[in-house]
């Protein structure tokens, strides 16, 4: 019994992280921004708080690696709770991939702020920030889950593809120190948008948390 409780309190605490995870995101944009004068929501990208040389690059890049290591600790949480489930173990999966892309971004290829020539690591930036795993994460919890949460991920999809679609043109005018009104808020609608989605997986997951000898065998309690 001990073991089983000791085993319920560690998922439920990796999974919490998930939700702390999503959350730090958009509370670091919004410091950070507000700390950053002369910084643009509107116009300039997530990107441009921890570019080169950006007064903010510092403590976002502190508060992003956290988020990101408590992205980790949710997959952990997803992987332990998954009880064979394939899918599940996918997703964990993922999510780790997503967590070290942007481990990798944060730390290692941040942006040149604008005017400044692109270089190798403005090339890099901009290829992590593809990230596919983020995407790969939402049709997985799309093809999953039965209930509301799978329309709610397809909802989530369609946003973060219409906003790329109508995001990168913009983006690409940062490199030529171009005007980019909106590029701000398009990117935030994207970000904040599977961010959300991660903290309420959690939540669902946490809801839905089975006893460790049964864990996910009912699958009339997921679907």
């Amino acid at each position: 019994m001990n073991t089983v409780n000791a085993h319920q309190k560690t998922v439920i605490f990796l999974l919490i992280c998930g939700i702390a995870g999503a959350l730090l995101y958009p509370l670091t944009d919004i410091i950070a921004g507000n700390l950053y004068k002369g910084y643009s929501f509107n116009e300039q990208t997530v990107s441009e708080l921890f570019a080169i040389g950006a007064p903010t690059s510092q403590l976002v890049v502190i508060l992003f690696t956290i988020s990101s290591l408590f992205f980790l600790a949710f997959a952990s949480g997803i992987w332990l709770l998954s009880g064979g489930k394939r899918m599940l173990k996918e997703l964990a999966i993922m999510i780790v991939g997503n967590a070290i892309n942007s481990l990798l971004l944060w730390n290692f290829f941040p942006m040149h702020m604008r005017g400044i020539p692109p270089t190798f690591t403005d090339t890099m930036h901009g290829i992590l920030a593809i990230n596919p795993f983020v995407l790969v994460s939402l049709i997985l919890g799309a093809i999953y889950f039965k209930n509301w949460f799978r329309y709610y991920s397809i909802v989530t999809i369609l946003l973060l593809i219409i906003m790329v679609v109508f995001a990168v043109p913009k983006a690409l005018l940062v490199y030529e120190n171009s005007p980019t009104p909106g590029l701000g808020i398009m990117e935030r609608a994207s970000q904040y948008g599977h961010q959300l989605w991660h903290a309420i997986l959690a939540i669902v997951l946490l809801k839905k948390r089975v006893d460790f000898d049964t864990t996910i065998n009912d699958e009339r309690k997921w679907h």
